[in-house]
């Protein structure tokens, strides 16, 4: 007698590289699941309809990804708190009463990986962050939830920087400038949110950011987008790492909000390192 296996997924454009589908097979077989997971190609004009689709058929849950993150808002019928403070999500489930609620696990899944993997301490430290855009929206009110003295907000066009402090100000200490107004005094940790590691390029910070106690984090990772974690190397900062880490938290995350238990995830990032080249 076949045992039903609930559908889920990762909606994307383009979505080919994604290694989520091979994140949530190993939490399946490790907490014994009947379910299935793929990736789907979905191009943002069908991306509304396709969702729709996908749950109307039996689906249970999807990740989503670029470019989706912000359309994703209008087909949930509920928000989680972080997901409203985020304005975007990367997790829609199927509730009891058939409607969809939408949950961002982005930046809890970077908190698990600062704390708990990594093992800083983010309370009290200073906290710089490179890039206004959704990647940062997504991770602060996580960030801010561990109190911090302050998170300063960096963005080559500073009104958006300033914009996204200014939106988050009731969480916690932030300010927002341009890349060359961080100042002179080294930060704890220093965490990349642009997308210049994928082509190369290093945000135009004062090397007086990186102190030899600060930490450097890059949301981006794999062998191609090595490019802020050697600068942050050659700066001589304490530690450089990638994001590799987030990926998988995010996605335990997303998982427990699925299945209601929260797969190890030790033995699934390790694997992902050598798989990537990730540091």
């Amino acid at each position: 007698m076949s045992v039903a296996v609930d559908q889920y997924g990762v909606f994307g454009h383009p979505v080919h590289h994604s290694l989520s589908p091979f994140i949530h097979g190993v939490f399946a077989r490790d907490t014994a699941q009947q379910m299935s997971y793929r990736a789907y190609d979905v191009a943002p004009e069908e991306f509304n309809e396709r969702v729709r689709e996908f749950f109307a058929g039996g689906g249970r849950g999807l990740n989503v990804t670029l470019p989706h993150k912000v359309a994703a808002v209008e087909v949930a019928q509920e928000l989680t708190g972080r997901a409203a403070h985020a304005a975007a999500l990367n997790t829609l489930a199927l509730q009891e009463d058939n409607s969809i609620l939408g949950d961002n696990t982005d930046g809890a899944g970077l908190v698990r990986d600062l704390c708990d993997n990594l093992g800083l301490i983010v309370t009290l430290r200073r906290i710089l962050i490179l890039g206004a855009g959704g990647a940062t929206r997504g991770v602060l009110a996580p960030l801010l939830g561990l109190e911090p003295a302050i998170v300063v907000i960096a963005n080559r066009t500073p009104e958006r920087a300033e914009a996204l402090a200014a939106a988050f100000a009731d969480l916690g200490v932030t300010q927002g400038v341009g890349f060359a107004y961080v100042g002179d005094t080294p930060f704890d940790l220093v965490i990349n949110a642009t997308s210049a590691s994928l082509s190369g390029d290093i945000p135009p910070i004062p090397p007086s950011a990186i102190g030899p106690q600060t930490v450097c984090y890059d949301l981006a990772y794999g062998r191609s987008a090595m490019a802020f974690v050697r600068w942050a190397q050659q700066s001589g900062c304490a530690r450089a790492v990638q994001g590799l880490g987030m990926l998988v938290e995010q996605a335990a995350e997303s998982f427990r909000l699925w299945r209601g238990v929260r797969p190890q995830t030790a033995q699934v990032l390790a694997a992902l390192k050598e798989r990537v080249g990730s540091v």
